[in-house]
């Protein structure tokens, strides 16, 4: 059986190579790719994240991608345009968050909702133009104070302003 179904298969390569189908094909005449290298047994994960362009977070446990996510939180929202879309943003995010504590899989670490709070304090921080570019008039200066010596803070010389 095995023989009649190496003979077809024969026959179809036969065919193939006269017909030309293996001429110029992409590969050829390149160096087989990860040859001389030692063995690894995830490969065909590593060149399918590769080929696909594909992050390699997608192969780290879940608390860990969580993690690595509320690392990038103020990377990720400093392009939103509203406060309420970075409130949605971490809303989305702690969602995800409490249904993995509610059942946690994967390695024990410690994974925590994320303020959304002090994300929207650090977004309305970045977002507020300085104060110096709002006002078109230029402030006043401060009047000036009487300036105390460097040894105003001696207690016989307190009264004395120089």
């Amino acid at each position: 059986m095995t023989e009649a179904w190496e003979a077809a298969v024969e026959a179809q390569i036969r065919g193939a190579l006269q017909r030309g189908e293996f001429d110029n094909l992409s590969g050829m005449g390149k160096p087989i790719p990860g040859r001389g290298l030692p063995y690894d047994e995830s490969w065909w994960i590593k060149s399918f994240l590769e080929r696909e362009a594909l992050p390699s977070d997608l192969l780290l446990p879940t608390p860990l991608q969580l993690r690595r996510r509320i690392e990038q939180v103020p990377h990720e929202v400093r392009d939103l345009p509203t406060e309420q879309s970075v409130r949605d943003f971490v809303a989305t995010l702690n969602a995800q968050i409490v249904a993995w504590l509610r059942n946690p899989e994967g390695p024990r670490v410690v994974v925590r909702p994320v303020n959304a709070d002090d994300v929207v304090r650090r977004w309305r921080a970045e977002h507020t133009p300085p104060a110096d570019r709002t006002s078109a008039v230029p402030a006043a200066p401060a009047p000036r104070r009487a300036r105390r010596s460097a040894w105003s803070w001696l207690p016989w010389r307190r009264n004395r302003v120089s």
